[in-house]
């Protein structure tokens, strides 16, 4: 009477097979938990960042009309029952800042693209969009 090998006696190739199920088990739990934290912090960070970019602003084009103006042409994107407020910056060929205002957008539009023209303390050759905000939450 030969009896059927029962597999390789306990201890010889390292750990006992039946511990490989309890410890697959452990780790798809483990992966399956920093998973969910994983999926649900890029769902609150991609959240919070729409939740502030309420008004957006694009710096289309800007033409230099004399030393003391620029008309900036402006993009804007708000919730049509927001108040946006955009600021535009204008530069000298040194570098320096000739020309800073805010210019208030109220239009029951969400989306409309406006000239705006920026007064400046001398002749300048660049203009730069620097923000836009929802009224009241100027930085």
């Amino acid at each position: 009477m030969t009896t059927a090998p029962t597999g390789p006696p306990a201890g010889r190739y390292g750990r006992d097979a039946s511990d490989d199920g309890a410890r697959d088990r452990r780790l798809r739990l483990v992966g399956l938990v920093l998973g969910v934290a994983l999926v649900g912090f890029v769902a609150w960070a991609g959240f919070s960042y729409i939740g502030e970019q309420r008004v957006s602003g694009q710096l289309t084009g800007f033409e230099v009309t004399s030393d003391q103006e620029v008309d900036v042409h402006l993009a804007v994107r708000k919730p049509a029952d927001t108040e946006g407020v955009c600021t535009v910056r204008a530069q000298a060929e040194d570098g320096l800042e000739v020309g800073r205002a805010e210019f208030r957008f109220d239009q029951p539009d969400d989306s409309l693209h406006e000239a705006v023209t920026l007064r400046t303390t001398a002749r300048a050759t660049s203009a730069e969009l620097m923000g836009c905000s929802a009224a009241g939450q100027e930085e």
